[in-house]
């Protein structure tokens, strides 16, 4: 797979034959990239919320994937109505986790970016996170504390607990995190293909995290704000969901990595096509 970076088109060099202005995706004014991207976007009764997540999203990008966990409003024709080119995956298992799963498995581009469906993240970052990525990193990790970086919707109890987290799987994995339970990541599509994903909550990040170090991937982090969900309320559960974080944590450091890859479960494997894509 390759990457290129070459100043974007301007003025009559938009007028190359076709076949350079598919190779070329121009995404600043001093910017193209040849890899496809692919944003996959979990979301369950999240209708009022997607306006505000796709009006952000720049146009460049390859594809958007939206996962519906079965929702009961009108998500699904929302996203269809906003970005009409959606695919549409409907999430056969339950949780965060699986969402993303199943999101991968039916991604097309090189590129694969997270982004929430609460209106917290801003799509104009991708190009922040793309920009780490051919620029050679293997994962690039979204960061509220990293310098430039920030939140609005992080309690005390919150902040204190990411922290304690982060700094064990630094210290257990030799990871230089400055946050670790943040959704907004980028990578590129083949690292599938050195990590396994077997879990379903929103521990989900963590696992993500943690294997992508394990696996000698190079990662860099990226700067991102994170702002108030904008409309309903969050599933996460701070208590519930740190302690299922912490879980994974002690249980990857006890599984080596070939015991690992010997028991990666069919069932959750992001090459095989999940749910109903549409």
């Amino acid at each position: 797979m390759s990457s290129f970076l070459r100043p974007a088109a301007t003025g009559r060099e938009f007028t190359e034959p076709s076949r350079i202005a598919a190779q070329y995706r121009a995404i600043t004014s001093h910017l193209a990239i040849t890899p496809p991207v692919s944003v996959v976007i979990p979301a369950m009764n999240e209708a009022e919320n997607l306006p505000y997540v796709f009006k952000t999203l720049p146009e460049w990008i390859h594809e958007v994937v939206l996962v519906d966990g079965n929702s009961t409003d009108d998500t699904i024709e929302v996203a269809k109505e906003l970005w009409p080119g959606v695919k549409v995956v409907k999430q056969v298992g339950k949780g965060k986790g699986d969402a993303l799963i199943s999101g991968f498995a039916a991604c097309t581009g090189d590129i694969i970016v997270m982004v929430d469906a609460d209106g917290s993240a801003d799509g104009q970052e991708i190009v922040s996170y793309v920009s780490a990525l051919v620029g050679g990193a293997d994962f690039a990790k979204g960061s509220r504390f990293a310098n430039g970086g920030g939140t609005d919707d992080m309690t005390g109890i919150r902040r204190l607990g990411n922290w304690a987290l982060c700094s064990l799987v630094n210290r257990k994995f030799g990871a230089r995190y400055t946050d670790l339970c943040y959704g907004y990541n980028a990578f590129w599509k083949h690292c599938l293909d050195k990590i396994t994903l077997d879990c379903t909550g929103f521990e989900i990040e963590t696992l993500i995290n943690i294997r992508v170090v394990k696996a000698g991937l190079k990662v860099q982090e990226v700067p991102s704000h994170e702002y108030l969900r904008i409309h309903g309320v969050s599933n996460l559960n701070a208590v519930r969901d740190g302690l299922r974080v912490l879980k994974v944590i002690l249980k990857e450091k006890r599984v080596p990595k070939a015991a690992r890859a010997l028991r990666r479960p069919a069932a959750f494997s992001v090459n095989v096509p999940r749910g109903e894509v549409s």
